[in-house]
């Protein structure tokens, strides 16, 4: 069945032109991972954490992603299954991290967080922009437009908490955004592994 852009609904990263894209986006996601967690700790913004941790995560599964490329429609699902899985243990860490912090609050620092929101939402414009034409595909290629569709959602929503932070001088909008972040990793790790579980399914009965 025909998708956006032209690609085929099943499509399995078996190009050259989305390898490379691949590489660039895992480079990408590794750098803002260091600038924003490092930023979050010293601004103290949960939501700057979340996101960076985001970006830590994407680094790893897309060169996952990468790997699989070519192999069995089974182990190309069980990695997508497995990234869904990680996705779920950040929701978890996100949401637990948070909670604890609502008992501790300390007010981040807004303009830190807007200044480093911007960088990374333009990394992960770029990153979105590069993989337009792939966001259909099997769960594998799936999962890699959700992640990155999700950071640069995510990194809209910093700023908007940023913006709150600043307007009222309390951590709480940090906080809530932090939940609102973990609200959507659920929600794209529901997709990956319903998607991964229904190929691995596929793919033992043709195997």
């Amino acid at each position: 069945m025909a998708s956006c852009c032209g690609q085929e609904k099943n499509f399995d990263g078996m190009s050259s032109a989305y390898k490379r894209i691949l590489w660039w986006i895992i480079a990408i996601n590794a750098v803002m991972f260091l600038v924003e967690m490092s930023a979050g700790i010293g601004a103290q913004s949960q939501a700057l954490k979340a996101d960076a941790l985001d970006f830590l995560a994407d680094s790893l599964t897309y060169g996952l992603s990468l790997w699989v490329i070519g192999k069995s429609l089974t182990i190309r699902s069980n990695a997508a299954i497995a990234k869904g899985i990680s996705l779920l243990v950040m929701t978890l860490w996100v949401s637990g991290s948070t909670v604890y912090h609502i008992f501790y609050i300390n007010s981040p620092n807004a303009m830190t967080m807007g200044a480093v929101a911007i960088a990374a939402c333009i990394a992960n414009l770029i990153s979105v922009f590069l993989l337009r034409k792939y966001k259909d595909g099997d769960a594998n290629v799936r999962s890699v437009w959700l992640c990155s569709r999700n950071d640069a959602i995510g990194n809209l929503i910093v700023l908007a908490a940023a913006s709150g932070v600043w307007v009222t001088g309390s951590a709480w909008a940090d906080l809530a955004v932090a939940f609102v972040l973990a609200a959507l990793f659920l929600s794209s790790a529901w997709q990956i592994l319903k998607q991964a579980l229904a190929e691995r399914k596929q793919g033992a009965i043709t195997q």
